[in-house]
């Protein structure tokens, strides 16, 4: 009788609230600006050991007294009711001392430890689990993104304790469109899909590389406050090229090689169709796709679906930031950009986007017409495995052409095709030396030497390859080599350097993770049909204005991932106005177009931080069928 009356009143509080919202319009914008999320007693068909099992609902001894006898737990668990900063402190304890007992001997890397514990927890509570990762994201997010989840993926098969996510197969062909059905939630607003060809910079993984769409995901949810109720990770398994997988017996994928050709298009399109059929709103983010995929793929969608890559796109957006933050460094204007000379080494689907991103953002700066996009081109000098890019490159990737230097340009650099990195750094003498080659120590003593001849007053490197042993080069090298007056930037993230005397060199982690983020949170709630090249220049100038002066005149060009929640809000704002102003915007849940467009910066920012999702736990109520 208690658990009916409990319902009777709820229902006839929320009644009323809306009869009163409805007759005053000024509480009905206010309702706007409101999440929809609420504090609203959760119903839930689920009760004793089934809610305690369930990790999207348990509380563990965070259920109250009247939870306990309205779900009937009480007897199952302890009798002290704790509250979640309780169950934090205890966990956390029991944390440190397990990190060194959950390693598998001293060859298990104490990271790979901390992520078992932390998957574990996850398993078990999610909400206390993103709080935990949200108050330490410092900490963890290097554990559950990168540079671990590379070595997570790398042994996922013998990781695998429970499923998470979905999984869609070459053998599931014709069957798509039923198996979305599949996933219990009505409702998700991202996914994260992945094919395993390229993760990180570890190459073809199979089905193991579903632990990056994992890992991103749960960034969305910590620093974009999606709701975790409504994210999907999901692993298209098309085989793998991988012979060491084709071999392992213990492989949890497809072990048969990689379709290729219009059999892999067909499986793509099958997988969009059918996720766009069940959840129209969904955004997807493609994921470590192989460059000879990634370009096509992205042409092919994102002028019909709500999708990105953010290896091409995101990865751009935060060399775009980066770059404009070392034009800052040098005491110029960002205006200044067009003027940078830049050495680009590696010419793959990540190599390419940064290309192309920032020829776009210094044509635009020069007029944005033919000329000016035709003056930005020769601001670059690209370098893949063969050397120099040019004219004379028998077989040319075609992503790559409009960025071949012509024969006559380069003679009279004293340059010539398949020039070596070093020889390209010692002629050009760039103001950035930009790293997207996947190529650990690239960046040689040579190279580092070479740069000591910049015309910059302020050389930047940028060595963004990830994982860490895949950068580069590293801090200490830089600075040891070419001193302090210069700007570093990784993909990974580095301790930053003591330099003696006080004196202190920065290092900035260059990570996706500082706008993928924002340019999600920031479509879903425009509820823009696409995701425009404007909205995603519009997420890296928000990065790039975020620092201080002082900050970045000491040489710090991105911020500290202790504000991730911050930086994502700011970003998702500014994706949402450029929608707004490219009329691409229709609004979100209560917030019409109409009424999005009346929003000032203030307002837009505000209604982004209420709709973000925090990790607090609901009250829970029993629905009877």
């Amino acid at each position: 009788m208690s658990n009916f009356s409990n319902q009777i009143r709820v229902s006839a509080a929320m009644i009323k609230r809306l009869r009163l919202m409805s007759s005053n319009p000024v509480l009905m914008r206010a309702r706007s600006f409101t999440t929809t999320e609420g504090d609203r007693p959760t119903m839930v068909h689920k009760r004793s050991l089934d809610i305690l099992h369930d990790p999207w609902f348990n509380k563990g001894t965070a259920f109250s007294m009247t939870e306990r006898d309205r779900l009937d737990l009480r007897g199952l668990l302890p009798p002290n009711v704790m509250s979640s900063e309780q169950q934090i402190e205890r966990y956390m304890v029991d944390l440190k001392r397990l990190e060194v007992q959950a390693r598998d001997g001293p060859s298990d890397p104490n990271a790979l430890a901390k992520w078992r514990i932390l998957n574990r927890l996850h398993d078990r509570n999610e909400t206390m689990y993103y709080k935990v990762l949200i108050n330490n994201i410092e900490e963890y997010a290097p554990i559950v993104y990168t540079p671990t989840v590379g070595l997570v993926c790398q042994n996922y098969s013998g990781l695998f304790r429970r499923p998470r996510g979905m999984y869609f197969s070459a053998v599931d062909r014709g069957e798509m469109m039923s198996m979305v059905y599949n996933w219990p939630a009505d409702q998700v607003d991202m996914i994260v899909v992945t094919d395993g060809s390229r993760i990180l910079g570890l190459g073809d993984l199979g089905v193991q590389g579903i632990g990056i769409a994992i890992g991103k995901l749960d960034l969305y949810v910590a620093a974009a406050g999606i709701n975790p109720q409504r994210v999907l990770p999901v692993m298209i398994d098309v085989g793998t090229n991988n012979e060491k997988l084709l071999k392992d017996h213990v492989y949890l994928g497809l072990q048969e090689h990689r379709l290729d050709g219009d059999e892999y298009i067909a499986v793509i399109d099958e997988f969009m169709n059918a996720v766009f059929t069940r959840w129209p709103n969904v955004i997807v983010q493609f994921e470590d796709f192989q460059s000879k995929w990634a370009f096509k793929l992205l042409q092919r969608y994102r002028n019909t679906y709500r999708m990105f890559n953010d290896d091409v796109q995101g990865t751009a957006g935060v060399a775009i930031a980066g770059l404009l933050g070392a034009v800052r460094a040098q005491g110029r204007p960002m205006i200044d950009f067009p003027k940078q000379k830049i050495v680009v080494a590696g010419a793959g689907s990540a190599g390419i986007g940064v290309l192309n991103a920032a020829r776009k953002t210094m044509a635009r700066m020069l007029g944005n017409n033919e000329s000016a996009f035709e003056s930005a081109g020769s601001q670059f000098w690209v370098v893949d495995a063969k050397g120099l890019i040019t004219e004379e490159r028998e077989n040319i990737d075609p992503d790559a052409r409009p960025f071949a230097k012509r024969v006559k340009e380069i003679n009279r650099q004293g340059l010539r095709e398949g020039a070596s990195l070093a020889e390209v750094v010692r002629e050009v003498k760039p103001d950035v030396l930009l790293g997207l080659s996947a190529v650990g120590g690239l960046f040689s003593k040579e190279v580092l030497e070479a740069l000591k001849g910049s015309t910059s007053t302020r050389p930047a490197i940028f060595a963004m390859s990830n994982p860490t042993k895949n950068a580069e080069c590293t801090p200490e090298e830089a600075f040891s080599i070419l001193g302090d007056n210069i700007i570093f930037a990784s993909g990974s993230p580095f301790n930053d350097v003591d330099l003696g005397n006080g004196h202190i060199g920065y290092c900035n982690q260059g990570n996706n993770m500082y706008l993928f983020p924002g340019i999600g949170l920031g479509t879903l709630l425009s509820g823009s049909r696409i995701v425009s090249d404007g909205m995603l220049q519009a997420a890296a100038e928000c990065l790039a204005a975020y620092m201080t002066e002082e900050e970045v005149l000491k040489g710090i060009i991105y911020p500290s991932t202790s504000r991730i929640r911050d930086i994502t809000k700011e970003v998702a704002a500014a994706v949402v106005k450029e929608a707004i102003v490219e009329d691409l915007a229709e609004g979100y849940r209560e917030m019409d177009a109409r009424e999005l467009r009346k929003l000032t910066q203030e307002e837009i920012v505000e209604f982004v931080k209420n709709n973000m999702w925090s990790p607090e736990y609901p009250t829970f109520g029993l629905k009877n069928d």
